[in-house]
């Protein structure tokens, strides 16, 4: 087996769908969670359970691995619109200090449509309606964003449009310019494809791209 991809978030929606696609590509798979132990049993899987803020923890699991995803999210919540959001800046700040530390440069980070300069894009009523439901994450991932573009590794960030649970398609749009960044559906399949890509073939290396169908 060659060197694993590191997926953080790994057991739940994209990551989870991320682990199946490296797993049906016949790669190796380090799949980190708080309940990664659910894993136990997949073929070409490594559970490695761990919290994405804890310094140790993270990295262990970046010992040896050829890259890492992150795909980690947040379980929906009403106190979500007006408690502050720190999970996805935190843990990225983590990451990154410890891939500092360690030989793995390759970083692909799911943010979504709407973060970063991406929320340019939006309409004045897509990004009023955005950010009334979903601004206290959205600023999290704004300040995770920066700590990304900030670094000197060899990231890609990945916003996808609204998620859906259809199929997985390689039909889809990547979209690499901001003239052509839009909003629209992608399923969490579809997604999972294009971060293994990524990954397999350093695809956009130091830029942030939209993924739409």
């Amino acid at each position: 087996m060659s060197d694993p991809i590191l997926i953080m978030g790994a057991t739940s929606g994209i990551g989870r769908c991320a682990v199946d696609e490296a797993v049906m590509r016949g790669l190796s798979v380090r799949a980190f969670s708080r309940s990664a132990d659910d894993l136990q049993g997949l073929e070409g899987v490594e559970p490695v359970p761990g919290d994405a803020r804890n310094a140790d923890d993270v990295a262990a699991a970046l010992k040896g691995a050829r890259a890492v995803v992150y795909a980690l999210g947040i379980k929906e919540r009403v106190s979500m619109l007006w408690e502050k959001e720190t999970l996805f800046s935190e843990s990225t700040r983590v990451l990154l200090d410890e891939m500092g530390k360690s030989d793995v440069r390759r970083l692909v980070a799911v943010t979504g449509f709407g973060a970063g300069r991406s929320k340019n894009a939006m309409s004045f009523v897509e990004r009023t309606g955005h950010r009334a439901i979903l601004g206290k994450p959205y600023e999290d991932k704004d300040r995770q964003e920066a700590l990304i573009l900030e670094s000197n590794i060899d990231w890609t960030i990945v916003r996808p449009v609204i998620l859906t649970k259809g199929g997985r398609s390689t039909d889809y749009k990547i979209l690499r310019e901001p003239d052509q960044w839009r909003n629209g559906l992608i399923s969490r399949k579809s997604v999972a494809h294009y971060l293994i890509d990524a990954v397999e073939n350093d695809l956009d290396v130091r830029a942030d791209v939209v993924l739409a169908r």
